[in-house]
């Protein structure tokens, strides 16, 4: 099965306003099984726009993945975030399929 995952670029405009968010998520992720792939790090944008800081965040499936954005303890810590950061974010499902 394949796995799920969230693909997130963010643009922090106030570091301890988005605080609270970020420590929030913890137990969010833990309750549904989510690990961080990506959390910042170096990086070089090669085309189109690019935010300050990407995540990827690693779930057992697409439907697991989806469970936890629309968690209710989730969309309540957007409201933490949302006067201070912008986000895109998708939610997609792993490629499980023949590799080259």
């Amino acid at each position: 099965m394949a796995k799920g995952y969230w693909i997130a670029r963010v643009d922090v405009h106030n570091e301890q306003g988005f605080k609270p968010y970020a420590e929030a998520n913890g137990p969010i992720f833990e309750k549904f099984g989510g690990r961080y792939v990506v959390r910042g790090g170096q990086y070089e944008g090669m085309e189109g726009t690019a935010r300050s800081r990407n995540v990827v965040i690693e779930f057992r499936d697409y439907a697991t993945a989806l469970a936890c954005y629309r968690s209710p303890e989730y969309q309540e810590n957007i409201k933490r975030r949302l006067p201070h950061g912008t986000v895109d974010l998708i939610v997609i499902e792993g490629y499980d399929g023949v590799q080259p």
